[in-house]
């Protein structure tokens, strides 16, 4: 869980650290994260007349295809942050966005059934967070990431393609090291790093009890088929598994544009892990004929945040997205989109010291924490339901009925949707699964299940 050891500040005692005109804030990683941060701040200083400057330090190029723009993640954006974002004047482009998933088709190994977007409105963008895989041969489409970090610069941050090699502290504030130049002192560094860079070791040395999340090892690679393939064999839909492999928690194959993203998370993911999944007969049957896994051209086992971080704050300091707290398995950008901007806010409208960030930035990251124990839950429950063949049948009749149904409840599906895209917290998605009527209709063809069935 997380902890802090600051004692609460008076609500009518003004900050002890303030930003103010000609003021230095670094950003210490440059993606979504980081630019989110950097945009959200330019902007609130801006509208209370406050000159600052933000330099984002981030060594990828986000234009130049894997790995050198590579950051390592599936590449879906829920469609409750794309509606989130464009509230806050941000919409991704069709140069971004390479397909728009419209629905989710389940596959298990007693059936599949397709899962249309609740009242058909929601739907979730996929995209590269980089330029494309290792070995792609024509850019057709921008990075996500390069898109977030143009917004920032747009508002006035300044790029410093060069990788921090240490931090430290100068009378009292933050002092950034590369390994050209001099070290520069801020008023104000933002840790926006991530979980897979060693950066966190300059963070847990600077002495304020920092200590990084807790992480699991995950899976993902890119196949590259033609859009005509894709299109043919996966549609408009993301396909998801709940399938009985031991340590798989879940496992998606993701279209886009002439690529289709796998993703696997669970505990642990290891290669025999991975060939056990992609030889799956339902897996199989989602892809080309004749496909060998292992010629997979770009693949990855990126570390995934799964329980937040000690003490992500202190004097002058804010860690934020992934290498501070990010929602369990699901929407990790929604997470970094939410940090950022509760950070952003406490610095501009609050103050910089840690009894600020305490009272501004902190309930964010204890909401998104409380809500992961929730979803600790949830996700037993549907590891439950992978090991028993009853109860996936159950799963399988319950959704297959609402969907054949016009106009009626769709709880399950709503719940089941809500869970893959991580468009809900989690404490709606599992107090939801508490009504009766999706209790008594998911128990009973739990039961009919036990019987044999007819052919």
């Amino acid at each position: 869980m997380l902890e802090d050891r600051l004692a609460p500040r008076s609500e009518d005692a003004p900050s002890s650290l303030q930003l103010d005109d000609g003021s230095q804030i670094a950003v210490i990683g440059g993606g979504p994260a980081g630019s989110l941060f950097s945009y959200f701040l330019l902007d609130m200083a801006r509208r209370v007349s406050m000159d600052v400057q933000v330099d984002i330090y981030e060594p990828r190029d986000f234009s130049v295809p894997a790995p050198l723009g590579c950051n390592m993640c599936g590449g879906i954006v829920s469609e409750s942050l794309v509606q989130i974002l464009a509230a806050d004047g941000i919409n991704l482009p069709p140069t971004v966005v390479q397909r728009g998933i419209d629905s989710y088709v389940l596959h298990m190994d007693v059936g599949s059934v397709r899962i249309e977007t609740p009242l058909h409105e929601k739907r979730i963008a996929a995209v590269h967070r980089g330029s494309g895989p290792r070995g792609i041969k024509e850019i057709k489409w921008g990075s996500f990431d390069g898109y977030l970090q143009a917004l920032a610069l747009g508002r006035g941050a300044r790029a410093v393609r060069e990788r921090v090699s240490g931090i430290d502290w100068q009378d009292g504030r933050p002092q950034v090291k590369t390994r050209s130049g001099p070290p520069q002192v801020y008023d104000l560094i933002v840790g926006a790093v991530g979980v897979n860079t060693s950066a966190l070791e300059l963070f847990e040395n600077l002495g304020f009890g920092y200590r990084p999340p807790k992480a699991t090892k995950t899976y993902i690679c890119e196949l590259a088929f033609g859009e005509e393939t894709v299109q043919r064999y996966l549609g408009n839909a993301m396909h998801v598994f709940l399938l009985s492999l031991p340590r798989l928690k879940f496992a998606a194959i993701i279209p886009k544009g002439d690529y289709v993203t796998v993703c696997m998370l669970g505990e642990e993911i290891d290669r025999d892990l991975v060939q056990a999944f992609l030889n799956a007969p339902e897996v199989k049957r989602c892809l080309p004929p004749g496909w060998d896994p292992a010629q997979a051209p770009c693949h990855c086992s990126p570390w995934m945040n799964i329980q937040a971080a000690t003490q992500p704050f202190a004097d002058r300091v804010v860690l934020i997205g992934d290498c501070g707290v990010s929602r369990l398995y699901k929407d990790g950008i929604g997470a970094a989109y939410r940090t950022a901007k509760a950070a952003a806010t406490t610095a501009i409208f609050e103050g910089i010291s840690a009894e600020d960030f305490r009272g501004g930035y902190w309930p964010v990251c204890q909401g998104i924490a409380n809500d992961n124990a929730v979803g600790k839950v949830v996700f037993t429950v549907t590891r439950l339901i992978q090991m028993t063949r009853f109860s996936r049948h159950a799963v399988l009749d319950t959704v297959a009925g609402e969907q054949q149904q016009e106009g009626g409840p769709q709880r399950m599906s709503g719940v089941l949707w809500d869970t893959f895209t991580g468009s809900a917290p989690y404490r709606d998605v599992f107090l939801r699964s508490l009504h009766p009527a999706f209790l008594s209709r998911f128990l009973w063809n739990m039961a009919v299940s036990i019987w044999p069935r007819r052919s």
